[in-house]
C-alpha cells in the first residue's frame, strides 16, 4: 500500500522548516520538498538551509527551482539590490520586502509538481497572526487558491493546502519548533545577511522576538 505524499515548500527559515516536520512527523506524509532561487538576497545561505532541513528530515525527493523572473520584476526589497531592507522595526501594511504574488506562484508550481507525483497535500508556512503583513499570507488567499488549483488541474487530482502556522504567533511556533526537535540552527530567516543574520529587518525581528516570548536561546548567529 502506497504511503500518503505531501509536496512542502521549504525555504530553509524558521516556519516553513517547521511546517515540514509537521507534515512528516505528526500528520504521516512521505515529502517531496521544494525549494525556490528567485534572486533573494540571501538566496545561498537560504539553499543550504533547504539543503540541511532535508537531510535532517532524510527527504528523498526534492526540487531545487530557479524563478529569475522575480529581480526582472522587482518591486521588492529582497529582489531589486536598490531598494533597501528596512530596518527600522515592523510597521503597519504590506512593507517593501513584499515580493509581488510570491506564494501564489510558489503554490501554483507546487501544485505542478504535487499533480505529477500524485501527492495530496501541499504544506506551506504562512503565518498570517504574526507576521509582516504580507496578502499572500492570508487565511483567505489560501482558500481561493486551494479551489483555483483544484478547479485547474485534472479531476483526479484532489489536492489540499496545508498551513498549520497560519494562526500562530511566532513564540508558539518557535516552542513547537522545539517540541519536534526542529534543528533551528541549521534554518535561516534574515533578509540582508548571509554569514551573521543582521537582528533589525523586519524577519530577524520576528524571529528574536518569537524566541525571547518563548524564554528560549536563538541558536544561529547574529552580528553584534
Amino acid at each position: 500500500m502506497s504511503r500518503k505524499k505531501a509536496v512542502c515548500i521549504l525555504s530553509g527559515g524558521m516556519d516553513s522548516s517547521l511546517s515540514s516536520y509537521i507534515a512528516k512527523k505528526e500528520d504521516g506524509y512521505d515529502i517531496i520538498a521544494v525549494h525556490f532561487n528567485y534572486g533573494q538576497r540571501t538566496e545561498k545561505r537560504e539553499l543550504e538551509a533547504f539543503r540541511n532541513i532535508c537531510e535532517d528530515l532524510d527527504i528523498k525527493e526534492k526540487y531545487e527551482i530557479d524563478i529569475p523572473f522575480f529581480t526582472q520584476i522587482g518591486a521588492s526589497a529582497l529582489t531589486d539590490k536598490t531598494i533597501e531592507v528596512p530596518t527600522q522595526g515592523v510597521k503597519p501594511g504590506v512593507p517593501i520586502t513584499y515580493v509581488p504574488f510570491r506564494n501564489g506562484i510558489f503554490l501554483s508550481i507546487a501544485t505542478a509538481i504535487a499533480e505529477k507525483e500524485e501527492a495530496e497535500a501541499i504544506f506551506i508556512g504562512v503565518v498570517e497572526e504574526d507576521s509582516s503583513g504580507y496578502p499572500d499570507c492570508t487565511d483567505s488567499f489560501i482558500e481561493k487558491m486551494t479551489s483555483a488549483i483544484n478547479q485547474g488541474t485534472k479531476e483526479s487530482t484532489k489536492i489540499k493546502i496545508k498551513t498549520p502556522l497560519v494562526k500562530l504567533m511566532k513564540r508558539d511556533i518557535v516552542k513547537r519548533a522545539l517540541e519536534l526537535k526542529v534543528p533551528l540552527e541549521h534554518t535561516w530567516s534574515c533578509y540582508k545577511e548571509e554569514e551573521e543574520a543582521c537582528g533589525v529587518c523586519d524577519s530577524c525581528r520576528l524571529r528574536l522576538n518569537g524566541f525571547k516570548e518563548a524564554n528560549a536561546i536563538d541558536p544561529i548567529p547574529y552580528k553584534d
